[in-house]
C-alpha cells in the first residue's frame, strides 16, 4: 500500500456506539458543559456515591435524633395501641400519617427491632441512591443543567448525605416517593403516579407543597371530570391506609397526622433567625404567611402556568372542547410546575429545620437554570447554591444565614416568575386528525 497511512476503523458496518465515542472524544472538553452529557456525567457521580455513603456510614459518628422515637411509636403500633393521642417517642408524640408507619415498622424489624443502627444506615443509603436516580432521569429528560453542576448535588452537600445515613430520617423516604412519582407523572402514568404521590403524603405531610402544582397540570391535562377519579384516589389511598387508627380513634388521628397548625420552636429555625421570637410565633405572622404563599401560587397559576389566551376555567373543560385546543404536557413543563410549587411553598414556610432541607435540595439546579434572567450567569447560580447550602450548614442558625437564605429564595423566586414558558408538546391526537385531514 502506497505510503499511505491506514485509519482504523470499527469492524463490521459502521456504528452508532463508534460515531458516539468519535464525537465524545471530540468534545471531551465540553462533557462537563452540555446537557446532552448528563447521562455520562450521573453515571459516573452515581458510582462514585457509592464509595462516599459507604465512608461516611464508616468513618462519620451516627448520631441520635430521632430514630429511636420512630421505633417507640412504631412498637406501640406494634404492640396493639391504635389511637394516635397515645402513641409517642422520646421527642413527642407520633405527629406523620399512617404511610409512615407502615414503612417504619418493615424497618423495626429488619433492623432487628432498630438496633441495628449500621443495617438502618445501609438501607438508607439505598433510598440515597434510588433517590439520586430518579432525579438524574427527571434531569437527563429536560437537559436543563449543565452536568458540572451534578457534582454539587452528589459531593458538595454535607448536610443532605447526613440527613440519609447520619441521622435517619423520614423526610428522606418521603422525598423518594415523590421523585417516583414525578418520573409517572413524565411518562403519563398519571394514575399510578397520584398514587405514589399520596404515598408520599402519607409519609410525611410536607409533600402536600406539591400539590397545586399538580392540581393544575392533572387540569390542564384532563379537564374537571377526569381529574376527579384521580383525587379520589389519592384520597381513598389515605383513608385505607389511616384505616385501622381512623376506627380507633378518628379524630386523634386526623389532629395528629395532618396538623397543619403544628407550633415549631424558634431554636431549631433555619430561615426566621432573624425575627424576634414573639413575632415568630404569632399567629398573625403565621396568617400573612399563608396568605402570601397562596397568592404567590395563584399569580403563578395564572400568568406563568397558564398559557396565553387560555382562561382559567378553561381548564376546567374537557380538553378537546377548550377554546385553544389542548397540547400535550412536555416533560420540562410537569417538572417545573411541580418543582416551582414546591419552592414557592418553601420560601413561605412558618420554618424551616435542618432536616428540611432534602424537602428542595435535589430541585434547586433545574430551578435556577429554568429562571429567565439572562444576566444569571452560570457562576451566579453556582454562587447561589453555595450560599443556600451554607446557610443550611450554620449551625445553629445565625441573623445573616437566614438573611441571606432569603436573599437566595427571592433571586430564585424573581427568575421563575421571568422565565419564558416551556415549549409546548405536540397537539393531542384528534387535532393531528385534523391538520391530516386538511392537508389531504
Amino acid at each position: 500500500m502506497a505510503g499511505g497511512v491506514v485509519k482504523k476503523k470499527c469492524p463490521g458496518p459502521p456504528s452508532r456506539l463508534c460515531g458516539s465515542i468519535r464525537t465524545l472524544w471530540q468534545e471531551k472538553h465540553l462533557v462537563l458543559f452540555k446537557a446532552e452529557y448528563t447521562l455520562l456525567v450521573a453515571s459516573v457521580l452515581w458510582f462514585l456515591e457509592i464509595a462516599i455513603n459507604i465512608w461516611v456510614i464508616q468513618k462519620v459518628a451516627y448520631t441520635e435524633i430521632d430514630w429511636k422515637a420512630y421505633m417507640d411509636e412504631v412498637e406501640g403500633v406494634i404492640n396493639g395501641t391504635y389511637d394516635y393521642t397515645q402513641l409517642e417517642g422520646d421527642t413527642g408524640p407520633l405527629v406523620y400519617p399512617a404511610g409512615f408507619v407502615y414503612i417504619f415498622t418493615a424497618l423495626y424489624y429488619i433492623t432487628n427491632h432498630g438496633v441495628n443502627i449500621r443495617l438502618g444506615q445501609y438501607l438508607f443509603a439505598v433510598f440515597y441512591l434510588i433517590t439520586l436516580l430518579l432525579v438524574f432521569r427527571i434531569y437527563n429528560r429536560t437537559k436543563k443543567v449543565p452536568p458540572y453542576v451534578f457534582f454539587f448535588v452528589c459531593c458538595a452537600s454535607y448536610r443532605i448525605h447526613s440527613i440519609f445515613v447520619l441521622r435517619l430520617f423520614n423526610d428522606p423516604v418521603a422525598m423518594m416517593l415523590l421523585f417516583e412519582a414525578v418520573n409517572l407523572f413524565m411518562d403519563g402514568h398519571w394514575t399510578l403516579g397520584c398514587a405514589l404521590y399520596s404515598l408520599a403524603v402519607s409519609v410525611k405531610m410536607n409533600v402536600i407543597l406539591f400539590a397545586p402544582g399538580l392540581l393544575f397540570l392533572l387540569l390542564s391535562e384532563f379537564g374537571m371530570v377526569r381529574t376527579i377519579p384521580k383525587l379520589s384516589l389519592c384520597a381513598a389511598i389515605q383513608l385505607l391506609l389511616g384505616l385501622p387508627f381512623l376506627m380507633e380513634n378518628p379524630i386523634g388521628y386526623i389532629n395528629r397526622a395532618f396538623d397543619l397548625s403544628r407550633q415549631f420552636m424558634f431554636k431549631w429555625t433555619v430561615n426566621w433567625r432573624f425575627l424576634p421570637e414573639w413575632l415568630f410565633l404569632s399567629r398573625y405572622f403565621h396568617l400573612v404567611l399563608l396568605t402570601a404563599h397562596l397568592l404567590t401560587l395563584l399569580l403563578f397559576g395564572l400568568r406563568r402556568w397558564k398559557r396565553p389566551g387560555e382562561g382559567i376555567l378553561d381548564l376546567l373543560k374537557e380538553p378537546n372542547k377548550r377554546k385553544i385546543p389542548a397540547q400535550k404536557l412536555t416533560a420540562d413543563q410537569i417538572v417545573l410546575i411541580l418543582f416551582t410549587s414546591n419552592f414557592i411553598g418553601m420560601c413561605f414556610c412558618r420554618s424551616l429545620h435542618y432536616q428540611f432541607y432534602v424537602w428542595y435540595f435535589h430541585t434547586l439546579p433545574y430551578l435556577l437554570w429554568s429562571g429567565g434572567v439572562k444576566k444569571l450567569a452560570h457562576l451566579l447560580r453556582v454562587l447561589i447554591l453555595g450560599l443556600i447550602e451554607l446557610s443550611w450548614n450554620t449551625y445553629p442558625s445565625t441573623n445573616y444565614s437566614s438573611a441571606a437564605l432569603h436573599v437566595c429564595h427571592l433571586i430564585i423566586l424573581l427568575s421563575l416568575w421571568l422565565a419564558p414558558a416551556p415549549a409546548a408538546g405536540p397537539a393531542n391526537a384528534q387535532e393531528d386528525v385534523q391538520v391530516k385531514d386538511k392537508r389531504q
